[in-house]
């Protein structure tokens, strides 16, 4: 009795996250990623470690295109291992930003804010 409780619990306190996933809450995500930006782009490795992921995502992008799967793989497993050093809240970003349809002006916004990023590489 006790373990099928705990299983109906369990279940009914997850259904909130389902639906969390699926229709982000777009100002908590503008927000999170504001903060997030100033965190990275304060933060001397950090802003290096995006920098480097944002390049090896573009020659991965290339492996990709030309059937190198051996190449993508390892370049993926070198962005993973980058991705701790930018921290898990930045990997959740990501993960809830794909819910996010890019084409709308939220979704535009957000990659702006994350794109902003980007800036920081070009010296």
């Amino acid at each position: 009795m006790n373990r099928l409780l705990t299983v109906a619990i369990l279940a009914i306190s997850t259904v909130p996250l389902c639906a969390q996933g699926q229709q982000p809450n777009v100002a908590k995500l503008k927000a999170d990623a504001r903060n997030l930006v100033g965190i990275i782009g304060s933060d001397k490795a950090k802003t290096q470690a995006y920098c480097q992921i944002a390049d090896l995502s573009e020659q991965l992008l290339r492996a990709d295109q030309e059937k190198d799967s051996k190449k993508a793989k390892a370049l993926y497993k070198k962005i993973v291992e980058l991705d701790k050093k930018l921290g898990p809240d930045f990997v959740a970003l990501v993960e809830m930003v794909k819910d996010v349809d890019l084409n709308s002006p939220d979704g535009r916004e957000i990659a702006s804010i994350i794109a902003s990023l980007g800036e920081s590489c070009r010296d």
